[in-house]
């Protein structure tokens, strides 16, 4: 679609998360890194491994999960489950030497959700800060472990929508807040919790009538949403599967939201230079069609900023579901047809694109200098940024990729679908 003739204003946007920003270095906490950009800050990073070389070691993991590996310290932390969702497990690794240091079941429950095959019932990545790690199934409950002992400080099971595909959204700590995102089929809300009890500080959910025009089954989304720093003022992120909406995220208040009629949204929002990107789900031309939109937004608003902050849109394939990563102005993705894109992020405009023989549905990362991409088929495609396709290395695991690497401390913490690596 056209781009927006009016100026841009330029604002900045930083991402602000809870705790001591020193306590933060040397950490990857939350999906996509400590800030959620997921950009590395590591001096080293590797560049060739299979599966017998590069690994200082493998730990197989129990069940089925596809929720990226977390690191504070010496501990790394994901979640698991058994195949039909009646258990569900935290598990904590020795950062040194891949030692299982807690397995704790976590929950157990009365009976499993649906979902998608190609989901797990723990799917959503834990966030972890000094002494305390939390974690999420989506409906089948919330927790907070003391990362220490292995104790269960406080959990939730009264949190609940129909996510009719399984779980997904990633919990997010703010200050004292746990941020959850919620938005099924039947009912659609954020809430954020009091960290240290688990109780309800806020609860806001979301406005009805954008979701009216789309079908039951297109309500529902599976977003991590995003803080970032507009003018001095803190906005929680949110793209549901109809409208894209800033909170104040210590009250749940709204500030502004753009509606675009999308369904089904999975990929989080992303920013750069005062400017937030998203995509919708899927769409339906008039002649039946699917498509996804990318959308560029200006966040210095209020109300409904649908007509006056949208600085661009960009048609691209249905149903994304990597993040993509933005760094200098471009952006990378990979959309569902297998398309590796490079976008110019003032434009929408490609730059480049080439074609990839798997599905990308892991989020990719940037460490020292290159572009990891990560497919299901257990591909590792290392890339040099740049307004053109270099392939700085290309490397094959035999099991498969879902989960987004951490990278600390110049190494790569990888999960496949039977084990946690560390590739150095």
């Amino acid at each position: 679609m056209t781009r927006k003739s009016f100026v841009v204003c330029i604002v900045s946007v930083f991402l602000i998360f809870g705790g001591n920003t020193s306590a933060q270095e040397g950490n990857w906490t939350h999906f996509r890194g400590s800030d959620l950009s997921a950009i590395a800050s590591v001096g080293k990073a590797p560049l060739k491994w299979t599966d017998d070389s590069g690994f200082r070691w493998k730990t197989e993991i129990q069940g089925k999960g596809w929720s990226s590996p977390v690191v504070y310290g010496n501990q790394i932390w994901v979640t698991t489950a058994t195949e039909d969702g009646m258990e569900l497990f935290a598990v904590c690794l020795d950062f040194q030497t891949g030692k299982i240091m807690h397995n704790i079941k976590v929950f157990a429950p009365e009976k499993p959700l649906r979902k998608h095959n190609i989901n797990s019932f723990a799917t959503p990545t834990p966030c972890v800060e000094k002494n305390f790690v939390y974690v999420h199934y989506g409906s089948l409950g919330t927790a907070c472990i003391n990362t220490n002992t292995g104790a269960i400080v406080w959990s939730r099971t009264d949190l609940k929508c129909e996510h009719v595909q399984g779980p997904a959204s990633s919990p997010v700590i703010y200050k004292n807040l746990l941020i959850l995102h919620y938005e099924g089929t039947d009912v659609r809300f954020i809430v954020g919790l009091d960290k240290a009890t688990g109780k309800t500080v806020w609860k806001t959910d979301r406005p009805e009538e954008p979701y009216v025009p789309l079908p039951k089954i297109g309500t529902k989304a599976y977003i991590t949403p995003l803080v970032i720093n507009v003018g001095g003022r803190d906005q929680l992120i949110s793209n549901g599967s109809a409208v894209c909406i800033a909170y104040d995220p210590l009250t749940g208040n709204e500030i502004w939201r753009v509606i675009r009629g999308a369904e089904s949204t999975v990929s989080m929002p992303f920013t750069e230079k005062g400017i937030v990107y998203f995509y919708t789900g899927f769409m339906v031309d008039t002649d039946g069609s699917q498509f996804s939109e990318m959308l560029a937004v200006n966040p210095a608003g209020r109300g409904d900023v649908t007509k006056t902050n949208v600085i661009w849109r960009k048609r691209l394939e249905p149903m994304q579901l990597l993040t993509p990563i933005i760094k200098d102005g471009l952006i990378y993705t990979v959309d569902t047809k297998n398309n590796m894109i490079c976008i110019d992020a003032s434009t929408g405009d490609d730059i480049w694109t080439a074609r990839q023989r798997a599905n990308f549905n892991a989020s990719p990362v940037l460490a020292a200098g290159n572009i990891y991409f990560f497919s299901i088929r257990g591909e590792g495609l290392v890339l040099k940024p740049g307004r053109k396709y270099d392939v700085v290395a290309q490397n094959q695991l035999s099991d498969q990729i879902w989960a987004t690497p951490a990278f600390i401390r110049n190494a790569m913490i990888i999960r496949t679908d039977k084990y946690i690596g560390r590739i150095e």
